[in-house]
């Protein structure tokens, strides 16, 4: 690891005055760490910005939900108004890693974080994403790799909360020493295509002050697969979010993890739904469409009827009805 001067920020502007193309923003620092370990980031300084007052922080009104980016998943998992409105969230953060890392981990490192693909977290290979000319997972072990969008690089992204985030329109305040600026989040993230060296559109100096989620009446559901129940990483996961009227559906956002460089929209599965009544045939053809552009790799189609699966449920456990084979 590379020695680095220390700066504690008190305020946003702080932090932002303290910031250079070289630094990081530190939170939680559970990723940031592991790079910096792994010598993938070798920034000159690190500005806390634990210490913000305010970026820690839910609240709620009539346009929506606003959650600061100091904001832990246990917050998110626990607090009273994202249970009762945003189902789906609550559901996702209370599905990531353990209890200590949802104790310590924010919401928006979460956003964050850089891919886990073994291929661009090891020193043996100099992949795309590091620089280098070649994706090793395109013929090498890509098990867990995408199955989307996934010639010029096939990392998954590996943020969990934003699977439910985008399927609810949510947006990111950003905020630099020029002013602030909102985009949403399903534009947020960037496919490889665009640039293979970053995963979203964040600028060297720019911070997440903010995730808003708008105020909505539609009912959302989340589905996390893994290999093993307890703290495991997704082979897949998948966000419904419904707008219902009676049991016809008005609009529908269907949001997979796990399966492509960003939090994949299944736009081809979302117009099966609208303007639908959802029925179990309903939800099997949505989810027969949201595999039907895939590209798996040597090693992970296996995801496809697993996707198949788990968007199918996801959409019936959204609109309150219960999969058929599925055990109450």
């Amino acid at each position: 690891m590379n020695r680095f001067d220390w700066v504690n920020a008190n305020s946003v502007d702080q932090a932002l005055a303290s910031v250079t193309d070289e630094s990081s923003f530190k939170a939680g620092g559970v990723d940031l760490l592991d790079l910096m370990k792994d010598g993938i980031a070798s920034p000159s300084r690190l500005v806390n910005i634990r210490q913000i007052s305010g970026l820690d922080q839910i609240s709620e009104d009539d346009k929506g939900l606003r959650i600061g980016p100091l904001v832990t998943l246990t917050q998110i998992e626990e607090h009273p108004a994202v249970q009762k409105t945003y189902a789906a969230l609550s559901e996702a953060a209370s599905r990531i890693a353990t209890p200590q890392i949802r104790n310590m981990a924010t919401v928006g490192g979460n956003l964050v974080q850089r891919p886990r693909c073994w291929y661009f977290r090891s020193e043996d290979f100099h992949c795309r994403k590091k620089g280098g000319t070649h994706c090793f997972a395109q013929d090498g072990e890509n098990d867990y790799h995408a199955i989307f969008d996934n010639r010029v690089c096939a990392i998954i992204h590996p943020s969990g909360i934003a699977v439910p985030l985008v399927a609810m329109n949510g947006r990111a305040e950003i905020t630099a020493k020029k002013g602030k600026r909102e985009v949403a989040l399903e534009e947020f993230f960037t496919s490889p295509t665009h640039d293979v060296h970053r995963e979203n559109i964040l600028e060297p100096g720019e911070l997440i002050t903010a995730i808003v989620v708008p105020a909505s009446e539609a009912r959302t559901a989340y589905y996390k697969q893994g290999e093993k129940e307890s703290f495991d990483w997704p082979i897949a996961d998948v966000a419904v979010s419904l707008a219902m009227q009676g049991s016809r559906c008005s609009k529908a956002s269907i949001v997979l993890g796990g399966a492509a460089p960003y939090p994949y929209r299944a736009k081809a599965a979302e117009a099966k739904l609208n303007n639908s009544e959802i029925t179990e045939d309903s939800a099997r053809a949505a989810a027969d469409a949201a595999m039907a552009n895939a590209t798996p790799l040597e090693k992970n189609a296996y995801k496809i009827p697993i996707f198949e699966a788990i968007v199918r449920r996801t959409i019936l456990r959204a609109a309150g009805m219960k999969a058929e084979g599925v055990a109450a």
